[in-house]
């Protein structure tokens, strides 16, 4: 298959992890199965939020996540599969730019998924 490396195809996801161990766990997954190129590790982040009607705040770890858009289903469903939260956070950021040869690396390692 002829790989798409125009930005339209990429697309970032966040995910937020309780400690450095998950985060490097499921990093480290993500790309051996190639449904991701690059991950970074964001830590100490605080997040503030409501769960179940009472305001919470903790320590996180944000993941940054360099993926291809037909990556996505695959790469939902092992963070859904691991993740130790009830409700973990996964969003999606579209790229609408950035360095084609970046571009180019990023569609090089991942793996063109099926939806």
């Amino acid at each position: 298959m002829v790989q798409d490396n125009s930005a339209d195809n990429h697309q970032i996801v966040l995910n937020t992890c309780p400690d450095m161990e998950m985060a490097q766990a499921l990093a480290r997954k993500l790309v051996q199965e190639h449904l991701a190129a690059c991950i970074n590790i964001v830590p100490g982040i605080t997040s503030v939020y409501e769960w179940k009607g009472k305001p919470e705040s903790g320590t996180e770890c944000l993941l940054i996540i360099k993926t291809l858009k037909s990556c996505y289903p695959a790469l939902e469903r092992l963070i859904k599969d691991t993740h130790p939260y009830e409700l973990p956070e996964i969003l999606t950021v579209p790229v609408t730019g950035g360095l084609p040869d970046y571009l180019a690396w990023v569609s090089q390692h991942c793996l063109e998924k099926d939806t």
